[in-house]
């Protein structure tokens, strides 16, 4: 009797001590107030809050401590295996045990890491009291050397800012928090010249300066930004096939931020050529490489982005306006991919004049002109190539799949 008693003390005492730690938990909660685009080369900041939900008034509220945390920026590339081939490389084998203190913020994903940024300590040994929250701020520049996000049909770059945490004798945690990255070439690094940063300053303006440096790099990439696509000079194009002219296209200028239009005017009076039919398409070019493609001769991948249609029989002039999403990638190169944005035409014509309707110029009754039932036509087309910039992170991040936030509970 007294052997069932005693076994019966040690399980209830189990499943309290397991009830017990089922509620034993700290929420944190990463959020990058600005929002989740950033151009490479501003500072990206993200406050992170660490939290013990249990009330004080609660019977089990108990202090909780962390052993660490530390947080840290990397890169992950994963790689089409049917249009990529990649080099062989060494068996790599993720194994981090669950109660090693290393950060590996890759663990557990798919690709290979190409970047990463040294990890940053936030804290070591940290008691919160029931109801008690600490926020600590994380800040760190976004490399410049590194690819755009980019979601391709051959390629991916994924940018997430981990942050890992541990209880003693615990298995670590990760809280990712993925975020988009704008390359824009020519930006000046680094943001600020070193010496500024221990240079004497009024104590009294030291939050002030700090936020204009901080800001210098992303208003001076901004304003450059702003000159390359303001700059306007009328292209012209004469539209020709076998047969003759067909029109006349207007284009103001190739260089577009994200979020722009791209417009274009056509004169048909001064072809030769009835047109029929034309449409004009927003596309992307994605080549891989020759070294890495996976067969010879492979052929680029096209992605259309928005297409605008029109008959234009009959008219003397017509025009377009094709938005650049603010979502796509803008154009880029690495060792493995290049993006390259182009504007694509289809044109159809007639092969024989098509006669105009003749409207009298005193005629009082309605004519209705009905269109042949049967034309000879032919068609082709036509690639104009423009190249797409990244535009302000904030207004990027109006339409971002990403929220900024994430949050875990360890």
């Amino acid at each position: 009797m007294a052997s069932f008693v005693v076994e019966y003390d040690v399980e209830k005492n189990r499943r309290e001590e397991k009830k017990r730690r089922t509620f034993e938990m700290i929420e944190v909660v990463a959020s990058m107030a600005r929002g989740p685009v950033f151009l490479a080369g501003e500072v990206l900041e993200c406050l992170i809050t660490f939290t013990n939900p249990m009330s004080h008034l609660s019977t089990s509220a108990s202090s909780e401590m962390l052993a660490w945390a530390s947080a840290q920026i990397h890169c992950q590339f994963h790689a089409s295996e049917s249009r990529v081939a990649l080099p062989t490389q060494g068996t790599k084998q993720d194994v981090q045990a669950e109660s090693d203190t290393v950060l590996i913020p890759s663990r557990g994903e798919r690709g290979q890491c190409v970047l990463d940024t040294p990890p940053k300590i936030l804290f070591c040994d940290l008691r919160l009291d029931p109801g008690e929250s600490k926020t600590y701020s994380y800040s760190e520049v976004v490399p410049t050397d590194g690819p755009p996000s980019f979601r391709g049909q051959a390629v991916k770059y994924v940018y997430k800012l981990t942050i890992g945490c541990q209880r003693v004798n615990s298995p670590i945690k990760l809280l990712r928090v993925p975020f988009r990255v704008l390359v824009l070439h020519g930006m000046p690094e680094p943001p600020f010249p070193q010496d500024e940063e221990v240079a004497p300053s009024n104590p009294f303006l030291e939050e002030e300066e700090g936020s204009r440096r901080d800001t210098r790099p992303l208003e001076r990439a901004l304003d450059m930004l702003m000159i390359t696509t303001s700059r306007r000079c009328p292209y012209m194009f004469n539209i020709t096939n076998v047969r003759g002219k067909v029109a006349k296209f207007c284009i103001f200028k190739t260089v577009y931020r994200l979020g722009e239009d791209i417009i274009g005017t056509f004169t048909f009076s001064e072809g030769d050529i009835p047109c029929i039919q034309y449409s004009v398409s927003l596309q992307s070019e994605e080549e891989v490489q020759e070294q890495y493609q996976r067969r010879p001769g492979q052929a680029v991948s096209v992605t259309g982005h928005g297409r605008h249609l029109e008959s234009c029989l009959h008219t003397a002039s017509s025009h377009f306006s094709l938005p650049v999403p603010l979502n796509v990638t803008p154009g880029f190169t690495t060792d493995i991919v290049t993006l390259r944005w182009r504007l694509h035409f289809e044109f159809v014509t007639a092969r024989e004049p098509v006669e105009a309707p003749v409207v009298l110029q005193n005629q009082s009754e309605v004519t209705v002109w009905t269109g042949a039932e049967h034309v000879d036509v032919d068609t082709f087309s036509w690639d104009l190539p423009i190249k797409v910039l990244p535009t302000n992170p904030t207004l990027a991040s109006y339409v971002s799949q990403f929220t900024g936030t994430n949050s875990i509970n360890i």
